[in-house]
């Protein structure tokens, strides 16, 4: 496929040329807590409206905001898009499939759920088989197209949330501040608590700590 896609409109650029192509519903989807070793996998996906009342003040890759800044970006997007879904796939059920298609089956789920369907779908880093639309794979997609922006903010902030309420439950991980990434406080603690029911046993730190009781 040609796009056209114009500096000027920026990162609406590409969901601007899809819809001239003849696509006037765009949906974007991006995971957030594929690289965590406890907690869910949370993907998103968004149907932004067009042209000028879809547009998200300081909508941007969830990595590049900051938390208050996501905060806010989230309520804008729940608010204005034409529609936005969210999905969690628990960590039981990413040992089963593994994470790369714990991944896939998030991103159609969170696809499937959007009301009214989109005519062409856009996801982050690599392709998404088993969708019913026409779909493009883009490198570094959360920087580049609103609606994959858009759908990694509400991911980011789902899944987020979901750990900060973990932290209530389990607060010797520290998982208010990692947020279940393989960080050097988190291996700290796992080593030192051993893994708990939210720890993915698909990774080798996890399984690791698990064999060292703790004391």
């Amino acid at each position: 496929m040609s796009l056209t896609i114009t500096a000027a409109a920026g990162i609406y650029g590409y969901e601007q040329a899809l819809r001239r192509g003849g696509f006037p519903l765009i949906g974007g989807a991006d995971e957030a807590g594929r690289g965590a070793c406890a907690g869910p996998l949370v993907a998103g996906a968004v149907i932004l409206k067009p042209g000028k009342t879809g547009q998200i003040d300081g909508l941007a890759d969830s990595k590049l905001l900051t938390a208050r800044q996501r905060d806010r970006i989230y309520g804008l997007i729940t608010e204005k898009a034409l529609a936005w879904a969210v999905v969690s796939v628990e960590p039981d059920e990413c040992d089963q499939l593994g994470m790369h298609q714990a991944n896939l089956a998030a991103l159609r789920r969170a696809l499937a759920q959007l009301a009214p369907q989109p005519d062409f779908v856009l996801t982050d880093g690599f392709s998404v088989d088993g969708l019913a639309t026409p779909s493009l794979s883009m490198w570094k997609g959360d920087r580049v197209a609103a609606c994959v922006a858009a759908a990694s903010v509400i991911a980011k902030v789902t899944r987020d949330r979901i750990m900060t309420q973990w932290h209530e439950q389990y607060p010797e991980y520290a998982l208010d501040v990692h947020k279940g990434y393989c960080t050097a406080l988190h291996q700290e603690r796992l080593d030192t608590h051993g893994p708990s029911v939210i720890h993915r046993q698909c990774f080798e730190n996890v399984r690791r700590a698990g064999k060292v009781r703790p004391s």
